[in-house]
């Protein structure tokens, strides 16, 4: 087995992800606010939100304002998620560093989620691509697979053809690819078998794994897509977010959670643990009607974790 690398990457998506999969719709300045303490935390990838329609997600309306806010704090990696070439446009008006392209290795989800085939989502890449090189941005394109190891609506989802939408993104000028158990299937052998050959494909440009703990199994199969050499990870504050087409889906790893295991493991982070438990404790005041996720928070940090793992 391969030793763990020094470090790793949090990206926190829980204003994106999380937010949008719950009733509640939080106040910008609160936002900003989530903002302002994960950075103070320790975190520099955030995923602030989502160019689509505000009639389709009122929670996510003020992305635009969002990544203006988040771009002034220093040296944070600024994303959103775009599903189409109008929210690209966006997102590199907004001056986004990422933009995260979701297709999903399902053609049922994908149909489901966003009206379009596979095919036609690694299209609009391509045209995102031409976009983006004409307007002389920087933001770059992550192409986003989920679906990845199974889904609700298709059922299984075969390993060649999600690699072969990820060689279909990369030929179609995506920068970056991730892969994404959207549903809550994965478990640590299809992870390193499936990541493994990803790795094969996309090299470094394999640029993130998203897991949701749907079953329970998102930092056991953190454990496993570290193995492989994956070094960022996709979760969000208190386990909020999910897929609309898994029913009973518990949300995504809980960011706490994830590095609280990776600084106990002597992998550093950055993170700040205790502050992140503190604004965790805010943002469930704030979703107080919400049922938030995660463990870590019950008990806190053991007497036995020494400051020297708290980054």
């Amino acid at each position: 087995m391969p030793p763990f690398p020094e470090c790793a990457v949090i990206r926190e998506v829980g204003l994106r992800d999380g937010l949008q999969s719950i009733q509640s719709v939080m106040p910008t300045e609160r936002k900003c606010a989530w903002l302002r303490a994960a950075h103070a935390a320790g975190l520099r990838e955030i995923e602030v939100g989502s160019f689509v329609p505000a009639r389709l997600l009122p929670q996510l309306a003020d992305t635009a304002e969002l990544v203006d806010f988040a771009r002034r704090l220093p040296g944070l990696f600024v994303s959103v998620l775009v599903p189409n070439l109008k929210g690209a446009e966006r997102a590199i008006e907004a001056g986004a560093d990422l933009m995260l392209v979701p297709l999903s290795a399902s053609e049922a989800h994908s149909l489901a989620n966003l009206r379009k085939t596979p095919d036609e989502v690694v299209a609009e890449v391509a045209r995102m691509r031409a976009a983006r090189d004409a307007a002389g941005a920087k933001t770059l394109i992550e192409g986003g697979i989920g679906t990845a190891f199974g889904c609700t609506l298709q059922g299984q989802v075969q390993a060649q053809d999600v690699l072969r939408y990820m060689q279909a993104l990369l030929d179609a000028g995506a920068d970056r690819v991730s892969l994404a158990d959207t549903v809550g299937y994965a478990n640590p052998a299809a992870v390193r078998e499936l990541f493994g050959a990803a790795h094969a494909i996309a090299g470094e440009r394999l640029w993130c794994a998203h897991f949701h703990d749907t079953r329970g199994l998102a930092l056991a199969n953190v454990l496993a897509a570290l193995e492989t050499g994956v070094t960022r990870f996709d979760a969000s504050l208190a386990g909020i977010g999910g897929c609309p087409h898994a029913p009973g889906a518990s949300g995504n790893a809980a960011s706490e959670d994830l590095a609280f295991m990776l600084a106990g493991m002597g992998i550093r982070t950055g993170i700040d643990i205790e502050a992140l438990l503190a604004l965790r404790a805010q943002v469930a005041q704030w979703l107080a009607h919400e049922t938030l996720h995660g463990t870590l928070w019950r008990a806190g940090l053991p007497k036995t974790f020494h400051a020297a793992y708290a980054n």
